[in-house]
Formats: C-alpha cells, structure tokens, sequence
C-alpha cells in the first residue's frame, strides 16, 4: 500500500476516501469561530469539525444537548468564511435530527444553505438509519458517528469507554456497515477500545475517525481548545495537549493588567 501524500488543494469527501485507500492518515480538529478556523486551515488540516462540543467550550454548558441549529449554522458560517482547503463538516444538533426523517432533512438543508458548510454529521446508527436515508437522498454528504454519543449522555449516563460487551461491539459493527452501505463518506469512532475500532477501520472502505479509539484507524480527531491546553480540566487518556495555552494566555493577560496599573502601557511609541 502506498503511503505518498498526494497534495490535495481543496479537500472533498472523494479526497478523504482517496487518502484511506493510499494509506495516508486524515487530520481533523474543531473550530467554531473566523479566527481558529483560518489558523487551522492554514496548519494544512484535512477536516474541520464544527462539533457541537461548542456547547461545551464556547458557551459554557455541561453537555452538548443545549446547543441550537441556529447557533450551529452561526458557528458553521463562520468557520466557512475562514477556510480555503479543508473540508467543513458540521454536527446536526440534538432534536434536530433523532425523531423525525423530514425535520433531519430539513436541519441539514439549513446547515447547507445558511452556512456553506460541506457536509454533516449524525450520532448513531441503525436507530437513526431512516434520517441518514432522507439527507443523503437529497444529496448532502453525511458522516456517521458510533461508539461514545455525547447526545444520548443522559440514556447512558457516563462518559466511559463504549463497546467493551461482546453485544454492543457486534452492534458497533454491523451500524458501521450500514453506515457505509448506505452512502455515508466517513464515520467517527468515540472512545471504543482500540482493537475494536482497528477490526472495524479493517471491515469497510470508507474513512474511519478516531477519538480516543487507538491508531489503527485512518484518521484522528479532537477538540482544538483540549489539543492547545485551553481547558486544563479535562485530561482523558486519549488527548495529548501540543501547547499548555492556558497558562500561557493567563501570563499575558496577568502581564497586561500588570502594566496597565503601573502605567507601562501605554508607552511613548504605542500611542499617536
């Protein structure tokens, strides 16, 4: 299998494909707003994901269920106006998408038409299966998300490790299958044990996206405030922080502050 990086100067769901099939691993973050998405796009990232994780750390929230469609087109359309190569995937919200076929087809037209994002993407699996059906019917790229679904966090009650039980892993399964089956162009993997996400990455042609589910799979993904060290709360085993901003970002604004009271700030060549 050939492992050359082919330069890719605009990324489709075609492109992320191509890549699994020539054994080159596909990176994608989060981003929610103008700035963060131009800086990653610029980084040389594959995908963009305006994860509904902003309910978490841009708003404030203890899950991700609070979060609205109009506040995720409002996120969405601000990273598309950032990005020039990556591929913009969008989740749909909760409520948005579980009950009702028509209502999932109707948010995913809004994300579509509103934002210019490029794809969305849905949490589960044979559950969801008629809704995922309807998007793709009327053209819009979907990827799937299995294993830990923050959105069902109150059916479950714990943020632990998915798929351990024979059951639930042979279920785990069978819904990636499906998901490729039916048309999905890729599907994230959520905290899963690691060998099961490898079997699973090995049983179906499409990309397969890990978050905290090892790296036999062909891609990773995490939520860019965990990976730069904004959030100094959170600490899985899965995430390695690339820069500690949070302690540096404090220093600075401490340093500020510092010099507006001592009246360092401004100086003599910072003023007009």
């Amino acid at each position: 299998m050939s492992t050359a990086k082919k330069d890719y100067k605009r990324i489709t769901t075609r492109s992320l494909i191509e890549m699994k099939a020539n054994g080159e691993k596909i990176s994608m973050l989060t981003a929610y707003d103008y700035t963060m998405a131009g800086i990653t796009d610029g980084a040389g990232i594959d995908v963009i994901l305006v994860g509904d994780s902003a309910s978490n750390v841009m708003a404030g929230h203890e899950t991700t269920l609070p979060i609205t469609l109009d506040q995720m087109i409002y996120h969405a359309s601000s990273v598309v106006r950032a990005v020039k190569r990556a591929l913009v995937v969008v989740d749909l919200p909760f409520g948005s998408y579980q009950s009702d076929p028509k209502e999932a087809l109707r948010s995913s037209i809004r994300i579509m038409k509103e934002s210019g994002a490029h794809a969305v993407k849905l949490e589960g699996g044979s559950e969801i299966k008629d809704s995922i059906k309807k998007i793709l019917h009327a053209g819009i790229p979907v990827m799937g998300h299995l294993g830990l679904t923050p959105q069902s966090i109150y059916k479950f009650g714990t943020y632990t490790v998915r798929a351990k039980e024979e059951e639930e892993a042979e279920k785990l399964i069978q819904d990636a299958k499906m998901l490729e089956k039916l048309g999905c162009f890729a599907v994230v993997l959520e905290k899963i044990p690691a060998k099961l996400a490898k079997v699973v990455a090995e049983s179906i042609s499409i990309p397969v996206i890990g978050i905290g589910a090892g790296g036999q799979v062909d891609g990773q993904v995490l939520v860019i405030h965990d990976m730069l060290g904004m959030n100094n709360e959170f600490s899985p085993r899965f995430l390695r922080r690339y820069l500690d901003l949070y302690t540096e970002m404090t220093k600075a604004i401490s340093q500020y502050v510092s010099d507006v009271k001592a009246k360092e700030f401004p100086n003599e060549n910072e003023q007009y």
